[in-house]
C-alpha cells in the first residue's frame, strides 16, 4: 500500500523523499525484526536437535536395557520351571515309595500330599509369575507389546 502511495506523487518532492525515507526505514526495521526471529528460531532449532539426539541415545540404552532384562527373566523363568519339575518328580518319589511314606510323619505326609496335589495341578495350568507386572492381554506394560523395529525413529529424522 505504501508504494502505490509512493508511486501517486502529489504533493512537493521534499515531502515525497521524507515518505519514501520512512517507507524505507520501516522495511528494514521490519527486516531486522525477522532476522532477529530467525536467528532466535535457529538457535531454538538446535537446542531441540540437541535435546532429541540425547532422548534418542537414552531411548537406545532403555532398548538395550529392556532386551538384556527381558533375556534374563526367560532364563530365570526356564530355570523355575526345571526347578519346579524337579521338585515335583521328589514329592511324586516321596509319595508314592513305601520308604518315604515309613520315613515321614503323618503330619509330613499330609502336608507333602497337598503339595504334591497343588504342584501337579499347577503343573498342568500355565503358570502367571509375575505379580508386579500384569501379563495378560490388557497390560500395556506386556513384555510382548514391545516392538523394537527402528523403522519409525528412521522416518523421524528424514
Amino acid at each position: 500500500e505504501q508504494g502505490l502511495q509512493l508511486l501517486e506523487l502529489g504533493g512537493s518532492v521534499e515531502q515525497d523523499c521524507i515518505r519514501i525515507a520512512r517507507c524505507f526505514e520501516a522495511t528494514r526495521q521490519r527486516c531486522c525484526r525477522l532476522e532477529q526471529d530467525g536467528r532466535r528460531a535457529r538457535e531454538q532449532l538446535a537446542r531441540v536437535e540437541a535435546e532429541r539426539a540425547s532422548l534418542e541415545v537414552k531411548l537406545k540404552h532403555a532398548r538395550n536395557q529392556v532386551e538384556v532384562e527381558m533375556k534374563k527373566r526367560h532364563r530365570a523363568e526356564a530355570e523355575l520351571e526345571k526347578q519346579e519339575r524337579k521338585l515335583q518328580l521328589v514329592l511324586e518319589l516321596l509319595m508314592r515309595e513305601s520308604w518315604g511314606n515309613e520315613a515321614l510323619s503323618k503330619e509330613q505326609c499330609s502336608v507333602l500330599s497337598a503339595l504334591a496335589g497343588r504342584r501337579l495341578g499347577a503343573a498342568l495350568a500355565p503358570v502367571k509369575r509375575s505379580s508386579a507386572v500384569d501379563e495378560s492381554c490388557q497390560s500395556l506394560l506386556s513384555h510382548s507389546d514391545i516392538s523394537y523395529d527402528r523403522t519409525e525413529d528412521d522416518v523421524v529424522r528424514n
